[in-house]
Protein backbone atom coordinates (compact mmCIF):
# COMPACT_ATOMS: atom_id res chain seq x y z
CA UNK A 1 0.00 0.00 0.00
CA UNK A 2 1.31 3.56 -1.08
CA UNK A 3 2.31 5.83 2.05
CA UNK A 4 0.49 9.19 2.66
CA UNK A 5 3.19 11.12 1.10
CA UNK A 6 3.24 9.11 -2.02
CA UNK A 7 -0.75 9.61 -2.05
CA UNK A 8 -0.42 13.22 -1.54
CA UNK A 9 2.41 13.95 -4.45
CA UNK A 10 0.05 11.60 -7.14
CA UNK A 11 -2.77 14.03 -6.19
CA UNK A 12 -0.89 16.86 -6.40
CA UNK A 13 0.54 15.52 -9.93
CA UNK A 14 -3.30 14.79 -11.16
CA UNK A 15 -4.52 18.24 -10.08
CA UNK A 16 -1.45 19.46 -12.25
CA UNK A 17 -2.24 17.89 -15.18
CA UNK A 18 -6.32 18.15 -15.12
CA UNK A 19 -5.60 21.62 -15.41
CA UNK A 20 -3.44 21.77 -18.37
CA UNK A 21 -6.08 19.62 -20.06
CA UNK A 22 -8.58 22.08 -19.15
CA UNK A 23 -6.07 25.11 -20.69
CA UNK A 24 -5.62 23.05 -24.03
CA UNK A 25 -9.45 22.47 -24.04
CA UNK A 26 -10.27 26.14 -23.56
CA UNK A 27 -7.69 26.63 -26.21
CA UNK A 28 -8.86 24.72 -28.51
CA UNK A 29 -12.88 25.78 -28.30
CA UNK A 30 -11.63 29.32 -29.17
CA UNK A 31 -9.44 27.76 -31.75
CA UNK A 32 -12.08 25.58 -33.31
CA UNK A 33 -14.79 28.80 -33.67
CA UNK A 34 -12.63 30.63 -35.90
CA UNK A 35 -11.30 26.99 -37.79
CA UNK A 36 -14.71 26.35 -38.32
CA UNK A 37 -16.41 29.40 -39.34
CA UNK A 38 -13.45 29.35 -42.29
CA UNK A 39 -14.03 25.89 -43.33
CA UNK A 40 -17.81 26.74 -43.34
CA UNK A 41 -16.32 30.01 -45.53
CA UNK A 42 -14.45 28.29 -47.65
CA UNK A 43 -17.14 25.70 -48.85
CA UNK A 44 -19.30 27.84 -51.11
CA UNK A 45 -16.44 28.63 -53.22
CA UNK A 46 -15.06 25.01 -53.78
CA UNK A 47 -18.72 23.64 -54.16
CA UNK A 48 -19.27 26.71 -56.93
CA UNK A 49 -16.04 26.06 -58.89
CA UNK A 50 -16.45 22.26 -58.82
CA UNK A 51 -20.60 23.06 -60.40
CA UNK A 52 -19.18 25.30 -62.79
CA UNK A 53 -15.93 22.79 -63.95
CA UNK A 54 -18.89 19.94 -63.59
CA UNK A 55 -20.55 21.68 -66.48
CA UNK A 56 -17.75 22.24 -68.23
CA UNK A 57 -16.72 18.83 -68.25
CA UNK A 58 -20.18 17.43 -69.46
CA UNK A 59 -19.53 19.20 -72.67
CA UNK A 60 -15.89 18.16 -73.12
CA UNK A 61 -16.84 14.40 -72.87
CA UNK A 62 -16.06 12.69 -76.19
CA UNK A 63 -14.00 15.59 -77.09
CA UNK A 64 -10.36 14.78 -78.59
CA UNK A 65 -7.70 17.48 -76.78
CA UNK A 66 -9.14 17.93 -73.89
CA UNK A 67 -7.20 18.98 -71.02
CA UNK A 68 -4.80 16.43 -69.67
CA UNK A 69 -5.95 17.32 -65.73
CA UNK A 70 -9.32 16.11 -66.97
CA UNK A 71 -8.95 13.40 -69.50
CA UNK A 72 -5.70 11.65 -67.05
CA UNK A 73 -2.94 10.02 -68.53
CA UNK A 74 -5.14 6.69 -70.01
CA UNK A 75 -3.24 4.90 -66.83
CA UNK A 76 -3.63 4.40 -63.55
CA UNK A 77 -0.35 2.43 -62.53
CA UNK A 78 1.34 4.99 -60.40
CA UNK A 79 -0.34 7.00 -57.54
CA UNK A 80 0.31 9.37 -55.58
CA UNK A 81 -1.24 9.68 -52.24
CA UNK A 82 -1.47 12.78 -50.11
CA UNK A 83 -2.13 12.29 -46.59
CA UNK A 84 -2.75 15.40 -44.19
CA UNK A 85 -2.59 15.51 -40.73
CA UNK A 86 -1.60 18.14 -38.06
CA UNK A 87 1.57 19.23 -36.77
CA UNK A 88 0.78 18.63 -32.76
CA UNK A 89 -0.58 15.58 -31.05
CA UNK A 90 -2.83 15.13 -28.25
CA UNK A 91 -6.26 15.51 -30.07
CA UNK A 92 -8.02 11.94 -29.85
CA UNK A 93 -7.60 9.91 -32.94
CA UNK A 94 -7.68 12.85 -35.25
CA UNK A 95 -4.32 11.70 -36.94
CA UNK A 96 -4.59 7.87 -36.66
CA UNK A 97 -7.58 7.77 -38.25
CA UNK A 98 -6.24 9.55 -41.36
CA UNK A 99 -2.86 7.24 -41.15
CA UNK A 100 -4.96 4.68 -40.96
CA UNK A 101 -7.45 4.86 -43.68
CA UNK A 102 -4.29 6.08 -46.24
CA UNK A 103 -2.64 3.06 -44.64
CA UNK A 104 -5.05 0.98 -46.22
CA UNK A 105 -5.42 2.54 -49.17
CA UNK A 106 -1.71 2.07 -49.72
CA UNK A 107 -1.32 -1.72 -48.92
CA UNK A 108 -4.40 -2.40 -51.54
CA UNK A 109 -2.53 -0.38 -54.50
CA UNK A 110 0.94 -2.00 -53.72
CA UNK A 111 -0.71 -5.65 -53.42
CA UNK A 112 -2.40 -4.61 -57.00
CA UNK A 113 1.07 -4.15 -58.14
CA UNK A 114 0.78 0.05 -58.50
CA UNK A 115 3.64 1.82 -57.67
CA UNK A 116 3.01 4.59 -55.41
CA UNK A 117 4.68 7.61 -54.12
CA UNK A 118 3.81 9.11 -50.74
CA UNK A 119 3.22 12.91 -50.33
CA UNK A 120 2.74 13.79 -46.65
CA UNK A 121 1.26 17.56 -44.70
CA UNK A 122 1.88 17.70 -41.35
CA UNK A 123 4.30 15.68 -39.34
CA UNK A 124 2.35 13.56 -37.18
CA UNK A 125 1.22 11.92 -40.54
CA UNK A 126 4.66 11.57 -42.23
CA UNK A 127 6.17 9.82 -38.66
CA UNK A 128 3.57 7.51 -38.62
CA UNK A 129 3.86 6.79 -42.37
CA UNK A 130 7.75 6.84 -42.33
CA UNK A 131 7.88 2.97 -40.50
CA UNK A 132 6.38 1.36 -43.42
CA UNK A 133 6.31 3.72 -46.65
CA UNK A 134 9.55 6.00 -46.05
CA UNK A 135 11.31 4.36 -49.16
CA UNK A 136 8.21 5.67 -51.01
CA UNK A 137 7.46 9.29 -49.34
CA UNK A 138 8.59 11.52 -51.93
CA UNK A 139 7.86 14.73 -50.43
CA UNK A 140 7.19 16.45 -47.39
CA UNK A 141 5.28 19.86 -46.44
CA UNK A 142 6.59 21.69 -43.17
CA UNK A 143 3.04 23.44 -41.94
CA UNK A 144 4.57 24.10 -38.41
CA UNK A 145 4.97 27.59 -39.05
CA UNK A 146 1.49 28.48 -40.24
CA UNK A 147 -0.39 29.75 -37.27
CA UNK A 148 -3.47 30.85 -39.38
CA UNK A 149 -4.24 28.70 -42.85
CA UNK A 150 -4.34 30.89 -45.77
CA UNK A 151 -4.50 30.27 -49.39
CA UNK A 152 -0.61 30.89 -49.87
CA UNK A 153 -0.01 28.21 -47.48
CA UNK A 154 -1.59 25.24 -49.86
CA UNK A 155 -1.10 26.73 -53.25
CA UNK A 156 2.67 25.02 -52.81
CA UNK A 157 1.06 21.92 -52.39
CA UNK A 158 -0.84 22.08 -55.66
CA UNK A 159 2.10 23.71 -57.41
CA UNK A 160 4.27 20.59 -56.55
CA UNK A 161 1.00 17.65 -57.67
CA UNK A 162 0.51 20.07 -60.88
CA UNK A 163 4.18 20.18 -62.06
CA UNK A 164 4.57 16.78 -60.93
CA UNK A 165 1.24 15.54 -63.11
CA UNK A 166 3.01 17.69 -66.05
CA UNK A 167 6.12 16.10 -65.65
CA UNK A 168 4.79 11.96 -65.86
CA UNK A 169 6.08 11.11 -62.00
CA UNK A 170 2.23 10.02 -61.38
CA UNK A 171 -0.76 8.72 -63.03
CA UNK A 172 -3.58 9.24 -60.21
CA UNK A 173 -3.69 11.55 -57.31
CA UNK A 174 -5.37 11.08 -54.17
CA UNK A 175 -6.21 13.47 -50.89
CA UNK A 176 -6.80 11.84 -47.45
CA UNK A 177 -7.96 14.40 -45.20
CA UNK A 178 -11.14 14.82 -42.35
CA UNK A 179 -13.96 16.49 -43.22
CA UNK A 180 -15.45 18.54 -40.31
CA UNK A 181 -18.65 17.66 -39.46
CA UNK A 182 -19.32 18.56 -35.57
CA UNK A 183 -16.49 18.52 -32.67
CA UNK A 184 -17.32 14.95 -31.88
CA UNK A 185 -17.70 13.75 -35.89
CA UNK A 186 -14.83 14.11 -38.51
CA UNK A 187 -14.92 12.08 -41.66
CA UNK A 188 -12.28 10.78 -43.14
CA UNK A 189 -12.29 11.54 -47.02
CA UNK A 190 -10.92 10.22 -49.82
CA UNK A 191 -10.47 13.21 -52.93
CA UNK A 192 -9.10 12.06 -56.14
CA UNK A 193 -7.70 15.40 -57.31
CA UNK A 194 -5.77 14.20 -60.69
CA UNK A 195 -7.35 13.82 -63.13
CA UNK A 196 -10.24 15.53 -62.09
CA UNK A 197 -13.70 13.98 -61.19
CA UNK A 198 -16.75 15.93 -61.31
CA UNK A 199 -20.57 14.49 -59.79
CA UNK A 200 -23.21 15.16 -62.83
CA UNK A 201 -25.77 16.29 -60.39
CA UNK A 202 -23.44 19.10 -59.38
CA UNK A 203 -24.67 20.75 -62.36
CA UNK A 204 -27.66 21.26 -60.81
CA UNK A 205 -26.18 24.01 -58.54
CA UNK A 206 -26.30 26.46 -61.75
CA UNK A 207 -29.72 26.25 -61.37
CA UNK A 208 -30.33 24.27 -64.35
CA UNK A 209 -29.25 27.14 -66.87
CA UNK A 210 -27.29 26.74 -69.68
CA UNK A 211 -24.25 28.97 -70.49
CA UNK A 212 -22.40 29.63 -73.08
CA UNK A 213 -18.89 30.33 -72.49
CA UNK A 214 -15.61 32.36 -73.77
CA UNK A 215 -13.45 31.94 -74.65
CA UNK A 216 -14.63 27.75 -75.57
CA UNK A 217 -15.11 25.25 -72.71
CA UNK A 218 -11.61 23.69 -73.70
CA UNK A 219 -9.69 27.10 -72.71
CA UNK A 220 -11.10 27.55 -69.78
CA UNK A 221 -10.51 24.17 -68.28
CA UNK A 222 -7.02 24.81 -68.56
CA UNK A 223 -6.67 27.63 -66.65
CA UNK A 224 -9.27 26.35 -63.57
CA UNK A 225 -8.44 23.25 -63.43
CA UNK A 226 -4.52 23.79 -61.93
CA UNK A 227 -6.63 26.61 -59.64
CA UNK A 228 -9.28 23.88 -58.38
CA UNK A 229 -6.51 21.48 -57.42
CA UNK A 230 -5.09 24.16 -55.33
CA UNK A 231 -8.34 25.09 -54.24
CA UNK A 232 -9.97 21.73 -53.17
CA UNK A 233 -6.89 20.97 -51.04
CA UNK A 234 -6.97 24.41 -49.27
CA UNK A 235 -10.49 23.40 -48.52
CA UNK A 236 -9.21 19.84 -47.15
CA UNK A 237 -6.43 21.84 -44.67
CA UNK A 238 -9.02 23.88 -43.82
CA UNK A 239 -11.39 21.08 -42.65
CA UNK A 240 -8.28 19.71 -41.53
CA UNK A 241 -7.68 22.66 -38.85
CA UNK A 242 -11.55 22.18 -37.79
CA UNK A 243 -11.56 18.79 -37.56
CA UNK A 244 -7.80 18.81 -35.72
CA UNK A 245 -9.14 21.30 -32.95
CA UNK A 246 -13.01 19.98 -32.50
CA UNK A 247 -11.13 16.32 -31.72
CA UNK A 248 -8.35 18.02 -29.46
CA UNK A 249 -11.28 20.19 -27.28
CA UNK A 250 -13.23 16.51 -26.94
CA UNK A 251 -9.89 14.87 -26.33
CA UNK A 252 -9.02 17.46 -23.61
CA UNK A 253 -12.62 17.67 -22.14
CA UNK A 254 -12.58 13.89 -21.54
CA UNK A 255 -8.89 13.91 -20.16
CA UNK A 256 -9.98 16.39 -18.03
CA UNK A 257 -13.42 14.07 -16.38
CA UNK A 258 -10.70 11.62 -16.33
CA UNK A 259 -8.30 13.50 -13.99
CA UNK A 260 -11.19 14.11 -11.96
CA UNK A 261 -12.38 10.61 -11.65
CA UNK A 262 -8.95 9.82 -10.53
CA UNK A 263 -8.65 12.48 -7.95
CA UNK A 264 -11.36 11.50 -6.37
CA UNK A 265 -10.18 8.04 -6.17
CA UNK A 266 -6.86 9.03 -5.34
CA UNK A 267 -8.30 11.24 -2.25
CA UNK A 268 -10.56 8.16 -1.23
CA UNK A 269 -7.46 6.10 -1.02
CA UNK A 270 -5.44 8.79 0.72
CA UNK A 271 -8.13 9.37 3.35
CA UNK A 272 -8.86 5.30 3.79
CA UNK A 273 -4.63 5.18 4.66
CA UNK A 274 -5.09 7.76 6.63
CA UNK A 275 -7.38 7.18 8.89
CA UNK A 276 -5.60 3.26 9.25
CA UNK A 277 -2.62 5.22 10.14
CA UNK A 278 -4.35 6.64 13.02
CA UNK A 279 -6.47 3.86 14.28
CA UNK A 280 -2.62 1.89 14.31
CA UNK A 281 -0.61 4.79 16.24
CA UNK A 282 -3.94 4.93 18.76
CA UNK A 283 -3.94 0.97 19.05
CA UNK A 284 -0.12 1.33 19.85
CA UNK A 285 -0.74 4.20 22.25
CA UNK A 286 -3.99 2.14 24.27
CA UNK A 287 -1.89 -0.85 24.07
CA UNK A 288 1.31 0.91 25.86
CA UNK A 289 -0.73 2.36 28.25
CA UNK A 290 -2.40 -1.12 29.22
CA UNK A 291 1.36 -2.39 29.48
CA UNK A 292 2.40 -0.22 32.13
Amino acid sequence: MANLKDLRNRITSVQSTQKITKAMKMVAAAKLRRAQESAEAARPYAERMEAVLSSLASSMVGAEGGPKLLAGTGSDQVQMVVVATSERGLCGGFNTNIVKAARIKIRALLAEGKTVKIVTVGKKGASALSREFGSITVKHFDMSHVKRLVFTDASPIGDYLIASYEAGEFDVCSLFFAKFQSALTQIVTDLQLIPATFDADNTADLGGASYDYEPDENEILEDLLPRNVAVQTFRALLENAASEQGSRMTAMDSATRNAGDMIDALRTTYNRTRQAVITNELIEIISGAEAL
